[in-house]
């Protein structure tokens, strides 16, 4: 079986899904713990209610999205009705992260559901814990044959690329997404790559600077900093860098504490593999606020690098953690010169008073998506597409945008068989000037 063929079967399988979720919140919020002692309540705002909401609307929205959807015909082909279907693609992979194991798991896996495919998912070996979560609900919610979870390493997941499916979802890093995009190529398998980048944060002259330390703070720390979409470095212009940094300061101490390894509201880093990766991107010497790192735990504290060199290792790749390179601007030529030399990111923030200013950088740069004055809370509106560019992906999804991501849009004409225009059939002596002539009007 490669897709689900009816719509009522499709929302009745998104419903006792979303009933299986709340039956299982507390083991779910148990899992995230164990894994990377992601505090409850990032565990519910970001991972368990994420979904729940993103259920929630596709449920109540799949009628009409599944409608085939009537377009204005050709004046060439009256009288004619003209529509668009969306079909399933058929058998879909979907490779999933350890970051957010949940949320990134469960909601691709909606949205392919909704358009009525059928899923493999492949869930992070890294998050063990919640990967057993979402197989026991999986299995509770859906056959077999309608979607099933498997596990393995990097070894077993090349396996499954190996085979042919109908369309791949992957969420994870650009190395991998590469691998992703070579072995799709070869069965010409369309893809969807959310991946990640340099996401660079402005700070402007004159931005209001308290408000900008509480966003940046509770958007760059969440999650430990293992977030796709989280502020990779700040360029905060050069009059304002020492009032900023010592607001940044305060505000990660009011945060987390005067210890954040003693807080229940700040996580860990997933392994000790990465934790080594980040640990080795900390240049003491450039530490400014933290720096404190405990192996063992796999701690790592919120921490400020003051200038960093831009070929330096901290600014070589995405950092994915809780280090915040702070870097000085003078003029818009300074901020181009060091955004430019990285890929197209994910995201980009702005924080400004300045109106021109704020529509001059979102239009300058190609990037996924962003916020003025704002941080990663574009992520959370289901109306607007998630995805990258370039580097940092290829694809949207959320919301209806997930909907169309999973189905294939067939175009389709419907023509009676009376008011037949002779005008296209050959022999076309004398047809042409008729045609140029129509034409003309269009």
């Amino acid at each position: 079986m490669s897709s689900i063929s009816t719509v009522a079967k499709r929302k009745s399988l998104l419903k006792k899904l979303l009933i299986a979720i709340k039956k299982h919140e507390s083991e779910i919020i148990e899992a995230l713990h164990k894994d990377f002692k992601k505090p409850e309540f990032e565990s519910y705002l970001t991972e368990i209610n994420y979904v729940i909401s993103d259920l929630k609307n596709t449920i109540s929205n799949i009628n009409r999205w599944s409608k085939p959807k009537r377009v204005w015909p050709s004046i060439l082909n009256l009288p004619s009705s003209d529509f668009i279907y969306s079909e399933p693609y058929g058998r879909v992979l979907i490779i999933s992260p350890w970051n957010y194991p949940f949320q990134l798991a469960i909601c691709p896996l909606v949205a392919a559901i909704a358009a009525g495919n059928t899923v493999v998912l492949k869930p992070s070996e890294l998050t063990f814990n919640t990967s057993q979560i979402i197989t026991k609900i999986v299995e509770e919610v859906f056959d077999v044959k309608e979607a099933v979870v498997v596990h393995g390493g990097a070894e077993f997941t090349q396996s499954l690329l190996e085979k042919r499916w109908d369309f791949i979802f992957f969420t994870g890093s650009v190395s991998v997404g590469k691998i992703v995009a070579q072995a799709a190529a070869k069965h010409l398998t369309p893809v969807t790559l959310e991946l990640g980048g340099k996401n660079p944060c402005i700070i402007d002259e004159g931005a209001d600077l308290e408000i900008a330390v509480k966003r940046i703070v509770w958007g760059k720390f969440i999650n430990a900093g293992q977030t796709c979409i989280a502020p990779d470095y700040i360029l905060v212009q050069a009059k304002e860098k020492y009032n900023f940094v010592e607001l940044l300061k305060q505000e990660i101490t009011r945060a987390y504490g005067e210890n954040p390894e003693e807080s229940t509201d700040f996580a860990r880093i997933i392994n000790t593999k990465n934790w080594q990766r980040l640990h080795h991107m900390i240049d003491p010497k450039k530490v400014i606020f933290g720096g404190i790192t405990n192996e063992e735990s796999r701690y790592i504290s919120p921490t400020l690098l003051d200038e960093p060199d831009l070929n330096s290792e901290v600014m070589k790749d995405e950092i994915f953690g809780p280090i915040l390179p702070i870097i000085s601007y003078h003029d818009e030529k300074d901020l181009e010169r060091i955004i430019m030399k990285y890929e197209k990111p994910l995201s980009l923030y702005v924080f400004t008073e300045n109106k021109d200013f704020a529509e001059k950088i979102i239009t300058k740069y190609s990037f996924g998506g962003g916020c003025v004055n704002d941080i990663i809370i574009h992520f959370s509106n289901k109306r607007l597409p998630f995805g990258g560019v370039g580097h940092s992906g290829l694809g949207a999804y959320h919301g209806k945008f997930g909907f169309d991501s999973f189905s294939h849009k067939k175009s389709i004409v419907k023509k009676p068989t009376w008011g037949d225009n002779p005008v296209r059939y050959a022999p076309y002596k004398n047809k042409l000037k008729y045609i140029k002539k129509l034409l003309s009007w269009l």
